[in-house]
């Protein structure tokens, strides 16, 4: 029936515009957490794992129910993700102000250990590499270049900027924070030990 595909086509939109909008204040998430790791924290972990998880799935219904309820009597008068604009950029600069903040502390972490690292440019650098697409500050690039304003090459140049490191970004963190981790290593080479063993 058509007005169930129509039904099915906005569920698909508002489920959409809510992952999207996930993405980015997990990436929030990343940047508080990694923030407070380096700083310092006064409370409990488990205080602020509630909040994390808050953060992260629950900002983004405070601002797709009402985008959604306006889709709805509009009747689609409005682009795509017009009005999860603000959303968007309001944790992507909040972001790019915890990222400048965790350089900085790096730097002077980096520096009062020049000696014990030759390389701190070098050191600097590779976290700064590592953090840009942790934290999703590729996207600040793109920040004022929406969908319905780029054409041409420059559509094209952003569409496969952040398709490609979104779409790695899980994989990255996973080979930074996990498998490139010596402890994690560490952990694995006994269990591959004990699995040659048992067989």
């Amino acid at each position: 029936l058509p007005w169930q595909a129509a039904l099915g086509c906005r569920a698909a939109q508002v489920l959409m515009q809510y992952c999207i909008l996930a993405n980015h204040y997990w990436f929030l998430v990343e940047a508080v957490y990694l923030y407070k790791l380096l700083i310092g924290a006064v409370f409990s972990e488990k205080n602020y794992y509630r909040l994390y998880l808050y953060l992260g799935w629950g900002t983004p219904v405070v601002f797709v129910v009402p985008w959604m309820a306006a889709k709805y009597l509009k009747e689609n008068a409005e682009g795509e993700g017009a009005g999860l604009c603000v959303p968007h950029s309001v944790s992507l600069q909040i972001n790019l102000l915890i990222f400048m903040r965790i350089l900085k502390v790096i730097l002077a972490k980096l520096r009062a250990n020049q000696k014990g690292y030759a390389d701190y440019k070098l050191r600097l650098a590779k976290a700064t590499l590592t953090l840009i697409p942790l934290f999703g500050i590729h996207e600040v690039v793109f920040i004022f270049a929406t969908d319905e304003q780029t054409t041409g090459i420059l559509r094209y140049v952003k569409v496969f900027f952040t398709l490609f490191l979104n779409s790695f970004q899980g994989f990255l963190v996973a080979v930074l924070y996990c498998f490139a981790n010596k402890e994690v290593k560490s952990e694995m080479k006994k269990k591959w030990q004990l699995w040659k063993l048992d067989h």
